[in-house]
């Protein structure tokens, strides 16, 4: 564990590591599933407390491991076991996430419990690469010697904090802390951006590769969204609505996905590389953004469902059930559930290449406050229909992706010349 050569040619993510991210898959579909519940059931508060919480504890799991990948991947017998390790953990911190959400929606005490107990295996495994760091490579030893004492001591703050009998003020308040924690760790252990040998078009791959794990909820929201329009189980009232809502789903995630891969991250850290914490921080609250849109597909989906299933009850149609949920929440409520997330993501995207490049661009900045307007009109359509409003939110995506395919590439090609020259 001498560390990689971070500009070694041709660097791409490995088999094993596609392997450990298929453990997040199941534990951001817990996260929006649950959250989506809980809007519909009138929880906004307790939800979003949630899906931050789950989401927060996805996210800080997979940027460990991808960050130490990039740099000290020996991918021999021991890295390959403590790798296995840490999935498991994962695995345990995603079977958590589901009794976290029952513990907030009844009142109970904030049950972290299994998350904290995944963490522990998992940093087990973390903890012992960075030892084998310390042990291995002279270079380094020093920031795997305080990264391992590091994480020990927060993952000592998460299990007290586990069973401390506190309501859930205070409890996260001692949550934001032990956050706080986490991000200053890579910082103090380390210094600069540039404290470990990460490969940039490599771990910028790897976030690329997260976004598809979190777009991916978009298309299981669509499923449900299409589900609810078509009648439920019964799949036989295909209807506008339901052709409506299909095209919108599938577009709104595929102009995310669009719009996301117009930017040339790699290239970025290429030439700002002491922007790295920039860039792994501030692609927290896009994951949670574009998790958060999939949520709300998923909860449009069971708002159409109860309405399907209200609509065939008051016709005495053959076989016409109750509503699989009590839904406690307006048009325009299910319509914010999309269109928020979806607003957060346009938002951090620019925010995140201003605070890379270190400057704003200012007809990109206009184009985005364009499709905040269209969103803005989603939500006063939404007062009479769903399913429109769902499509306006998608023409919104592709905003900016229309800006780049008519000219933007070319700015953006001059935006990377001028950095290279400085």
């Amino acid at each position: 564990m001498e560390g990689r050569d971070p500009h070694e040619e041709g660097r791409a993510a490995t088999p094993l590591e596609l392997l450990y991210d298929l453990t997040f898959v199941v534990a951001v579909g817990v996260a929006a599933e649950n959250f989506a519940e809980l809007v519909t059931a009138g929880h906004w508060a307790l939800g979003l407390l949630g899906f931050v919480f789950g989401m927060w504890s996805i996210l800080i799991a997979w940027i460990n491991f991808s960050w130490f990948a990039s740099a000290f991947d020996t991918d021999d017998w021991i890295y390959r076991l403590c790798t296995m390790v840490q999935m498991v953990g994962v695995v345990m911190v995603a079977l958590g996430i589901l009794p976290m959400f029952h513990s907030l929606e009844a009142h109970e005490h904030f049950d972290m419990r299994l998350i904290v107990f995944g963490y522990v295996v998992m940093r087990v495994g973390l903890v012992a690469q960075w030892l084998r760091v310390a042990r291995e490579s002279a270079e380094f030893r020093s920031v795997g010697r305080r990264n391992a004492l590091l994480i020990l001591l927060a993952q000592v703050g998460w299990v007290v904090v586990a069973f401390l009998p506190l309501d859930l003020l205070p409890i996260f308040v001692l949550i934001a802390i032990l956050g706080l924690v986490e991000l200053a760790i890579p910082p103090v252990a380390q210094g600069s951006a540039a404290g470990t040998p990460w490969h940039r078009h490599h771990i910028a791959e790897r976030y690329g590769l997260f976004a598809i794990i979190a777009l991916g909820e978009g298309v299981v929201g669509t499923v449900a969204s299409s589900r609810g329009a078509i009648g439920g189980v019964t799949g036989n009232d295909w209807s506008t609505d339901a052709v409506l809502v299909l095209v919108a789903g599938v577009g709104l995630t595929f102009g995310m996905w669009w719009t996301y891969f117009t930017i040339p991250f790699g290239e970025l850290l290429h030439h700002r590389p002491a922007r790295g914490y920039v860039f792994g921080y501030g692609h927290i609250p896009i994951f949670m953004a574009i998790a958060g849109t999939g949520a709300g597909l998923h909860g449009a989906g069971l708002f159409l469902e109860a309405q399907t299933e209200a609509r065939h009850a008051a016709e005495g149609a053959e076989g016409a059930g109750e509503a699989a949920h009590e839904l406690a929440v307006s048009d325009v409520g299910l319509a914010l559930t999309v269109v928020i997330p979806v607003a957060l993501f346009l938002i951090a995207i620019q925010l995140l290449i201003a605070g890379i490049a270190g400057r704003v661009d200012k007809i990109q900045l206009a184009v985005h406050l364009g499709t905040l307007a269209i969103l803005a009109v989603a939500v006063y359509v939404a007062h009479s229909s769903m399913p429109w409003a769902l499509m306006l939110v998608m023409v919104a995506t592709f905003v900016p992706v229309v800006r780049f395919e008519s000219g933007g590439h070319l700015h953006r090609d001059r935006m990377l010349e001028s950095l290279a020259s400085e």
